[in-house]
């Protein structure tokens, strides 16, 4: 045999090894789709890949549990490497930040060729989320929203019957229960000012945009915030809530002790207080929808969760669709809310036992038919933050209710600079 021939044969056997390793190193034409996924989650939704997988011979799924606090890091350095999954679980506040970078997908195609997701079965607030001008840029997963949780035995001693419904009657059942406490250090609710929560709820309740000027600077000064902010700074200035402490060191202990009777907070409670409270003391407290400022009607309340996005990057986006049309199923909702304890987003699955027959999960169903997200900029995290700082110095009458609201929207102004110059650039 000739060299040159001998040449030929090898190559060609070369290029068939190589040929059958790429069909085996690919599973015989599997498709691998990365999703990624934020703390509990990301371990959790595993427990849903197989049945996926068999539904859908050909696609195989690789999650990433990525912990909550490098998750916003790694999805910056992924972006900036041209490294990014093709799902990901993106918390509602990032998706503005992700939108921006034109990272995102826009799902209206997917949308529109869909029989499975539909945003009629979502909760409207919710599904805002994810809606920047036109564009869809992800489909609710899990959701959740803020309330009160308080106790129903020192409701009844200090004469009611039911939660509040309004503001005036939260203050006037706050005063009762500071009675009964006679001279002992004991509030009717805990606000702590290392949550930013309350009070921007506060001001959305009032009809307060937090932002003025297609979001171009703060208006945390208008009538409306102000209100809202001098309203929740009563309850320090009575006595009502505890005063500099930000943090309690074991909030379920302060809650079964009376040492406070009320406190806004999210579903994941729902099973804390299960397993917290002793068991003398688990049919005293409940939960119940915000009271709004007027009216029967409860109150507005955050639009949380996290929603399933599409990078645009994906080389795989038909199979990663597929993933985000079978997490969006009832069934699966059911599932991972078995798992986690984390709410449906799809309403239908609220239609099962698991949480129609839930006295506790019943007031939060209630409440997402009234929650709204926070302004959709990509500084909404750091403007929070602020919000926090400037509660505090109220509270504690370091500073007056004007000085703080004024220099809130000095350091949100600031905080906005870029966000000015992007738009100006725009048009």
């Amino acid at each position: 045999m000739s060299f040159a021939r001998s040449r030929a044969v090898v190559c060609s056997l070369f290029l068939a090894t190589l040929f059958l390793s790429a069909c085996n190193s690919n599973g015989g034409g599997d498709v691998s789709v990365t999703f990624w996924a934020m703390g509990s989650e990301g371990e959790n939704v595993k427990k849903l890949i197989p049945a996926f997988e068999q539904r859908n011979p050909g696609i195989r799924v690789k999650v990433q549990q990525i912990p909550w606090t490098a998750a916003h890091e790694k999805l910056l350095t992924a972006f900036a490497g041209n490294s990014m999954p093709d799902v990901c679980a993106l918390g509602n506040t990032w998706i503005p930040e992700f939108a921006m970078l034109n990272s995102l997908e826009d799902l209206n195609p997917w949308l529109e060729n869909s029989s499975l997701i539909n945003k009629e079965n979502y909760f409207p607030g919710i599904w805002e989320t994810n809606v920047i001008d036109t564009s869809i840029f992800g489909i609710p997963w899990y959701v959740d929203t803020r309330l009160l949780y308080y106790r129903k035995d020192i409701f009844e001693k200090a004469g009611y019957s039911r939660p509040p419904r309004t503001w005036d009657e939260w203050y006037d059942v706050s005063v009762k229960i500071k009675k009964l406490a006679g001279n002992k250090e004991q509030y009717a609710i805990l606000l702590p000012t290392n949550e930013w929560a309350p009070f921007v709820i506060a001001g959305l309740q009032s009809g307060s945009s937090l932002l003025r000027e297609e979001n171009r600077f703060g208006d945390f000064r208008g009538h409306e915030f102000t209100h809202s902010f001098e309203f929740l700074m009563k309850f320090y200035q009575e006595n009502l809530a505890p005063v500099g402490i930000t943090q309690v060191t074991n909030i379920y202990q302060g809650i079964s002790e009376g040492f406070f009777a009320m406190y806004i907070t999210g579903p994941w409670n729902i099973g804390e207080f299960r397993r917290r409270l002793p068991e003398n003391l688990q049919d005293t407290w409940m939960t119940a929808p915000l009271p709004g400022p007027q009216g029967a009607q409860s109150g507005i309340s955050l639009a949380g969760g996290s929603s399933l996005v599409l990078f645009r990057g994906s080389n795989h986006k038909a199979e990663a669709w597929k993933l985000i049309e079978y997490l969006s199923e009832a069934e699966q909702q059911l599932e991972f809310y078995a798992v986690t304890g984390d709410l449906p987003a799809v309403r239908d699955a609220w239609k099962d036992s698991a949480l129609a027959d839930n006295i506790y999960t019943r007031a939060f169903y209630e409440q997402l038919q009234r929650v709204v997200p926070t302004p959709k900029i990509p500084e909404w995290e750091r403007i929070a933050m602020k919000v926090q700082q400037y509660a505090e110095a109220a509270s504690a009458r370091t500073m007056s209710v004007e000085g703080a609201l004024t220099a809130l929207d000095r350091d949100v102004d600031g905080i906005l600079e870029k966000y000015r110059w992007m738009l100006d650039r725009r048009k």
